[in-house]
């Protein structure tokens, strides 16, 4: 500290909290600050850059690293309330100028120069708002009532009256929208659809006195009108499936009733399109009928667009799917992917070490989200992102949350030794010593931290798979290479690593010589440019296998063969540097439309491999008629209802690939079946109803912004592949290990 630095006292009119976390000092004219945890000295800035700095939020400051926790949760939530007001007041402001732009053009139209006579102003501002505040001539900020006529501020009455009048109208409308879900039953999360702000700015366009449908109206010529919708949306991507193919998605499932339903899908680069509903109780165990019924939906697409079909793996489909490719010589049966994934976290999950550590976790988990009071304590400790996070299956979940638990480890260290959990009377039960346990344990997390480094790979496979914004087809192969790498260099110990490679081998023992995902890894150029030679001669017999079958012309086959020495040598085109630099940014299937011009027929065989996906959705959205519709024996209700759950099941899919996902509870019942275990306990007790208060619940905030930024899962997989035990698989050595790495089915 310089000797010409003079300390200042700071008074008590300043209110911000955090000028009681530094000391001031005068530099001749000039003020600076001083961290008083850290010691570092800010010579501009004022109290907002030292708040930055306590919080560690990025800005104009540094942070510090040795502030208090609970003094960083109140620097932060101090900055995310300023952060709020500066958006309300934004807001507010662009409502003002649109309401007085909308309010002088009717007044302009309809030349009024009357004087109005409008609410006072104070009765009509929140009481919080200081945008229109009048002072008394004593100037001490009191709120007056005051006629103002339209010759001076005319603009300004009819916005506070609009604004006034729009907080009304809002709540009015908030109640009326309520009254009817609840009314009709309709869940509440329908809100949630892409389709529902539109409805209500349609619906207010419109006017006074707007009638809406009646139940007749719906039921013909409105569901008519949806059905010519969505048919056309798909006849509009169907155009595309002569050029990048297509693949036909087959998924079983089974009704509360024990019904077995197919429903069959279509997957291209413009989305996943429902095709029908097929009630398949009577004829699945049948492998003739199975077949025919592939088959006839493979001609109603169209044998020559269809690369691939796409089911389960159970043996019916083999049986099946070996005869429709016996049938159809052009196309491939491929199980899904997702499904051999999620099998593979099923069995690391069921190993004993792994199983233990889920289960604390789990202990952790329920002791929070059963109790109003420590669920809203852990979310202010963790900034509003919830300890459970959402998979798409439950033993993804279940991984999914214990890498989240790693993330937020210091945040709920910092809850379990606050004094609001020693406080609290629940931190005093048998539980709540055992939660402290858990928390406060350095082997309990160094053993979660294992676990997510081994399982993220496969996580993010899982995601890759299941997802639409890109097709998978080109990253399957090198997402499994990943996953066993990883594995590899975690435990280093060829007995350790290859318990986990005999789990994966043996999930994936139906995909890891298929002809479709190695041609997918050959023909990525992100992956192809850097892999060794060698893995390219071990893998191209099944490139070529894929040539021979998806182009049956002998000619065609031959120039393929032929144009592969220039992508081999990066000839042409392919060498350019705008070519090169686009082996990062670009989709495969993009990349080869814009620089394959050299090898039209290589060219037009990779675009149809690597616009194919290579799972199935695995998740059926609730309230479509299927059910209903299966067990109607009225002709004319049948199509109905055909035709409902084909427009209902077509939207959902197009929400589903365009929509934003919002911040689910994860305490919802909706989301029950996949978090269960995490949230819900045994039985409940009165005292747990009792203490217990869903009033009193802070709804999550759903940002993962704490939890630092997030690696894309393509971008994860990285690039280089050379190591041939990987490729070539453990098939030598499973009788070193033993009993110990045999894997149960």
């Amino acid at each position: 500290m310089g000797s010409n630095l003079e300390p200042v006292p700071v008074t008590s009119q300043k209110h911000d909290p955090a000028w009681r976390h530094c000391q001031m000092f005068k530099n001749g004219e000039r003020v600076q600050l001083k961290c008083i945890y850290c010691g570092k000295i800010f010579k501009g800035g004022g109290i907002h850059r030292i708040k930055e700095h306590l919080a560690g939020q990025k800005g104009n400051a540094s942070t510090c690293l040795r502030v208090q926790p609970d003094v960083r949760l109140l620097m932060q939530e101090s900055l995310n309330g300023v952060v709020m007001k500066k958006r309300k007041k934004k807001k507010l402001a662009e409502e003002v100028v649109s309401t007085c732009n909308e309010v002088a053009a009717l007044t302009d139209s309809c030349g009024l120069n009357t004087e109005v006579d409008l609410l006072p102003i104070a009765e009509a501002l929140e009481p919080t708002s200081n945008l229109f505040l009048i002072r008394d001539e004593g100037g001490n900020g009191r709120k007056k009532k005051r006629r103002i006529r339209k010759a001076s501020s005319s603009n300004n009455n009819a916005m506070v009256l609009a604004i006034n009048q729009s907080k009304r109208v809002n709540n009015h409308v908030h109640m009326a929208v309520a009254r009817f879900l609840l009314d009709a039953r309709v869940p509440l999360d329908a809100v949630n659809s892409v389709y529902f702000q539109p409805m209500i700015d349609m619906i207010a366009s419109q006017g006074a006195d707007v009638a809406g449908p009646s139940y007749h109206d719906l039921r013909s010529w409105v569901l008519k009108a949806s059905v010519q919708e969505v048919r056309n949306d798909i006849d509009q991507c169907s155009s595309t499936w002569a050029r990048s193919g297509c693949s036909v998605l087959v998924d079983e499932w089974i009704t509360g009733k024990g019904k077995t339903l197919l429903n069959f899908f279509v997957y291209c680069l413009e989305g996943t399109m429902f095709l029908r509903s097929v009630d398949a109780s009577s004829l699945i165990n049948s492998m003739d009928s199975l077949y025919e019924l592939l088959k006839e939906v493979v001609e109603e697409v169209g044998v020559r667009h269809v690369l691939q079909v796409v089911t389960s793996n159970e043996e019916r489909y083999v049986l099946a799917g070996k005869r429709l490719t016996d049938a159809y010589p052009t196309l491939f049966w491929t199980p899904c992917a997702a499904q051999s994934i999620d099998l593979m976290l099923e069995d690391i999950k069921k190993l004993e070490w792994i199983d233990t550590i889920i289960e604390q976790a789990k202990s952790i988990s329920r002791f929070i989200y059963n109790n109003n009071i420590l669920l809203n304590m852990m979310r202010k400790f963790t900034f509003g992102v919830d300890l459970v996070d959402l998979g798409v299956t439950r033993s993804a979940t279940d991984f999914l949350t214990l890498s989240r638990m790693v993330n937020i480890k210091h945040n709920l260290q910092s809850m379990v030794t606050s004094v609001e959990w020693m406080e609290s009377p629940y931190s005093k039960k048998p539980a709540g010593f055992a939660v402290l346990n858990y928390i406060s344990n350095q082997s309990f997390w160094s053993t979660c931290s294992l676990i997510t480094r081994l399982t993220d790979p496969i996580l993010r496979l899982l995601r890759i798979v299941c997802g639409e914004e890109r097709p998978a087809m080109a990253y399957v192969f090198a997402g499994v290479y990943r996953a066993k790498e990883t594995i590899k260099k975690e435990l280093v110990n060829k007995k350790d690593y290859l318990v986990y490679w005999n789990i994966i081998d043996h999930r994936w023992e139906s995909l890891q010589r298929h002809p479709l995902h190695v041609a997918g890894f050959y023909l990525n150029p992100k992956f192809f440019y850097t892999t060794e030679e060698d893995v390219h001669l071990n893998i191209r017999s099944l490139v070529y296998d894929c040539i021979e079958k998806l182009v049956p012309d002998p000619k065609i086959q031959d120039k393929i063969v032929k144009e592969t020495t220039s992508y081999h040598n990066s000839a042409g085109d392919f060498g350019r540097k705008m070519a090169v630099r686009a082996r990062d940014t670009l989709f495969p299937a993009e990349w080869w439309s814009t620089y394959g011009g050299g090898c039209p027929n290589l060219a037009r065989l990779a675009i149809r491999i690597l616009s194919q996906t290579s799972g199935l959705i695995r998740s059926n959205p609730r309230r479509i008629p299927f059910e209903e519709m299966h067990e109607t024996r009225n002709c004319i209700e049948h199509q109905r209802l055909n035709d409902l759950a084909f427009v209902q099941y077509n939207l959902w899919l197009r929400q589903r690939k365009n929509m934003e996902p919002d911040c689910m509870d994860t305490i919802s019942h909706d989301k029950m079946e996949l978090v269960h275990n995490w949230v819900s306990k045994t039985e409940l007790s009165l005292e747990d109803m009792e203490s217990s208060d869903w009033m009193t619940v802070d709804p999550p905030w759903g940002s993962i912004a704490p939890l630092g930024p997030l690696v894309d899962d393509i971008e994860a997989l990285g690039a280089g592949f050379d190591d041939f035990e990987i490729f070539g698989g453990p098939k030598d050595s499973e009788e070193e290990i033993g009993e110990e790495t045999t894997v149960n089915e």
